[in-house]
């Protein structure tokens, strides 16, 4: 670590140029599915050595817009998949759209080095650049309706640092991070400085107890995975083969509680779907069946899930909350549809109006928050809940995210917002990876990518309210803003005494 911190040093700007490039791309494949976790201290390392060479606010700003774009780009390289589905018309974007979001989601890094650079002054630089990235990742989840993707918390999901999770939520682990890796910037310069933090980290995360057991209760769930490709699941000679599938799948034998579709599983709208609901009811026999559907009231299109009881009427309705921007809408989309702009995944109009917020619902397992597809991402929606669930409950079409990365860093995101909540989570999804969660965040049975099929599991039982799902991310967020202000003093002592 110290030879390659030396390294770091020299060449100059050039050598600093390549070197967030180059630690950026590396940073982004501790994530799914890779999960490198080794390259986390020794890019986070570089990343720090290099903060301090940084002369002046704008070379901080080009430093910290490199390293994220670089990151970001590798990260969320499967953007590119959506493009694909009618490639002859959209391909051609898919380029333009890996890059304009990382650089775009870039700018919050390089804010947080820009203001690192400009108000950090010798070792304090390191505490200063801390609070701020961390301040950007704040930004990035919750500004622009958010994007928290590619969060550093999702580094750790089969680590023991993942269990501090609900204690201090992805926020917090993510500072946590910074706090034991940046400061091996120093290691070469100061090395007791250096390692402190981390072990200080570590005896943190030691004292964290490992997990236990689940208790099981004695509900049984039928998840039901269809693997319909996206670019043949609205397609009129093909589409009701699915369909089909998914109800020979729900009439297999078995006593089970509750089944479950996953998102728009059936390709007619809500309102011109009686006959085939009533099918699919009959198909379930006397078993309540949960399912995706899209919908139209009042002029509006929404992107829902129903319970359907027997002889097929819906009795629960859920509408998605948070849409995906550009996927599922397009802002001021009446306008762009003129010129032909739509929503990827929409396939009404301009795009699907959004429902009016995290919802607790009565299913036959117990109360029931859903997350349609993209609203797992966000653990603050999660915790606006009204009531605390018994289980959280997932549904999506994660062939949007084609088969390289986006699926297996969707299921990360869904076992942290159990984690984080205490609580089960059922998740389906249209080509996989379907699973049951424990509390713990751990995979109790699942469907792999890509495969037809189903699975009859136990539902287990939640847990008490945690840390986190009580208090949110306002403590991490005012240590931030602590930090912040504290690492800014020190940088201006130590520059009133040099």
């Amino acid at each position: 670590m110290a030879k390659a911190l030396r390294l770091a040093d020299r060449g100059g700007a050039a050598a600093r140029l390549i070197g967030a490039c180059t630690s950026g791309a590396a940073l982004a494949l501790a994530l799914a599915p890779f999960h490198f976790i080794w390259l986390v201290p020794l890019c986070l390392g570089l990343i720090g050595r290099q903060a301090l060479s940084l002369e002046g606010w704008k070379q901080g700003a080009f430093y910290g817009w490199l390293l994220g774009t670089s990151y970001f780009a590798v990260a969320m390289v499967w953007i590119y998949e959506p493009f694909q589905i009618d490639a002859e018309r959209y391909a051609w974007m898919a380029p333009f759209a890996v890059v304009g979001l990382a650089a775009g989601l870039a700018l919050f890094w390089a804010a947080a080095f820009a203001a690192a650079t400009k108000w950090g002054r010798g070792a304090a630089r390191i505490l200063v650049l801390i609070a701020t990235l961390s301040l950007a990742e704040f930004g990035r989840a919750y500004l622009l309706t958010g994007l928290p993707w590619a969060a550093f918390a999702q580094f750790w999901i089969d680590t023991p640092v993942a269990q501090m999770l609900p204690l201090i939520g992805p926020q917090g682990v993510a500072v946590l991070t910074l706090i034991a890796f940046l400061p091996l910037g120093l290691l070469s310069l100061r090395p007791v400085l250096a390692v402190l933090p981390l072990a200080a980290t570590a005896l943190c995360v030691a004292l964290v107890p490992s997990p236990p057991a689940v208790e099981m209760t004695d509900k049984i769930i039928r998840l039901v995975q269809p693997n319909a490709p996206q670019d043949e699941k609205w397609h009129p000679d093909l589409r009701w083969s699915f369909v089909q599938r998914q109800v020979e799948y729900t009439s297999a034998p078995g006593d089970v509680d509750l089944i479950v579709w996953p998102e728009t599983a059936v390709p007619l709208m809500l309102h011109y779907a009686e006959d085939v609901l009533t099918q699919i009811s009959a198909a379930a026999g006397q078993t309540p069946l949960f399912l995706g559907i899209q919908r139209r009231e009042a002029g509006q299109y929404f992107n829902s899930a129903i319970l359907l009881e027997e002889g097929g009427a819906p009795s629960q309705i859920y509408d998605k909350a948070h849409l995906v921007p550009f996927g599922e809408y397009v802002p001021a989309g009446n306008l762009m549809a003129r010129f032909g702009i739509h929503g990827f995944a929409s396939q009404a109009g301009a795009g699907y109006a959004a429902g009016p917020g995290p919802q607790v619902i009565d299913l036959p397992i117990g109360k029931a928050l859903p997350l349609i597809c993209y609203e797992a991402v966000f653990p603050q929606d999660v915790n606006a809940a009204p009531e605390r669930a018994d289980v959280l409950i997932q549904i999506t079409n994660d062939a949007w995210f084609g088969t390289y990365s986006g699926p297996f860093q969707h299921l990360v995101q869904a076992r942290m917002r159990a984690l984080e909540q205490g609580l089960p989570m059922v998740r389906v999804a249209n080509t996989g990876i379907s699973a049951m969660i424990d509390p713990y965040g751990r995979i109790v049975d699942s469907l792999p990518l890509g495969v037809a099929g189903y699975i009859d599991v136990a539902l287990p039982a939640p847990l008490a309210p945690t840390l986190y799902a009580r208090t949110g991310d306002i403590w991490v967020f005012i240590f931030c803003i602590v930090l912040c202000v504290g690492g800014m003093a020190f940088s201006q002592s130590i520059a009133r005494r040099s």
